[in-house]
């Protein structure tokens, strides 16, 4: 069995992507359905994905429920909430309500390149983030090198939750920048309550010349600090299109994790999906 554990679909007619903006995002200004996700995951062994929220819009999760229900492919589904809000858990509440609600498996808010770095160590956000424990929800963390501070405050707080990061936090590949990300996700690392995907890395290369050995500092390192076990793929399907096919993705994820045994494989293809999300 194979997990992708991020990926996105969208209809810009039913929900505009407001982030899709500027030249160079315009390959990805169209609709993506789950009709055009199996057509891209074609003989990648891909069985099983969980569908990740795209926009701040309390709207979207639902139909992201809907899709799951009505649709085999999805495990999953990881929603939205404005994590600092007061009302953040009657949202969630809400969610738990609807047909499809045995599919939301995560939660996570938009930190990356938020106007305070210390958006996930609010008071508020860290109150709202407790909540998911007891309701076995994970919470995913989106973050950059500037918010990984805050995030490591919100674990330290959170140690009932289970946490996973996206994107290795989206350090600086074309720029060949290993710090401070190395120090601060090697701290995230140490808490036993954090997980992380190896996703999204095509697009913090270079887009048109990208190597695999331009992300093995990266890589090597979380499988160091990590371990296979605390590992698991993530295509980003359809962002990742800006600078790789889906196949290309999945053929990088097999060269840069060549190295594992059987057993660290599974995990990091299926197990730890399996266990982050409790996909069952």
């Amino acid at each position: 069995m194979r997990i992708d554990s991020h990926h996105h679909i969208w209809d810009l007619a039913v929900r505009d992507q407001d982030w899709i903006t500027g030249e160079d995002l315009q390959p990805i200004r169209r609709n993506f359905s789950m009709s055009d996700l199996r057509e891209a995951i074609s003989g990648s062994g891909i069985t099983k994905t969980v569908l990740v929220q795209t926009v701040t819009d309390y709207a979207e999760t639902p139909d992201l429920l809907a899709i799951a229900e009505s649709d085999e492919l999805v495990a999953g589904v990881v929603g939205w909430l404005k994590i600092d809000a007061p009302d953040a858990i009657e949202h969630l509440h809400k969610y738990l309500d609807l047909p499809g609600a045995n599919y939301l498996k995560g939660i996570r808010d938009i930190a990356q390149d938020h106007v305070d770095p210390n958006y996930l160590a609010r008071e508020e956000s860290i109150r709202n983030v407790q909540k998911l424990a007891p309701l076995g929800i994970t919470y995913d963390l989106l973050t950059k090198s500037p918010e990984l501070p805050g995030a490591i405050e919100m674990v330290k707080a959170c140690p009932d939750v289970q946490f996973v990061m996206d994107h290795i936090s989206k350090p600086y590949i074309s720029k060949e920048e290993m710090q401070p990300w190395k120090k601060l996700i090697t701290e995230l690392a140490s808490f036993p309550n954090v997980l992380c995907k190896i996703s999204g890395l095509v697009t913090e290369a270079n887009w048109n010349n990208w190597q695999v050995k331009d992300f093995l500092p990266y890589t090597d390192h979380l499988i160091e600090i990590f371990t296979p076990d605390r590992l698991m793929f993530g295509s980003d399907w359809p962002v990742a299109t800006l600078a790789a096919s889906y196949a290309e993705v999945v053929e990088l994820a097999e060269s840069l994790t060549i190295g594992l045994s059987p057993s660290e494989s599974e995990s990091f293809w299926s197990k730890t999906a399996i266990h982050a999300y409790n996909l069952g």
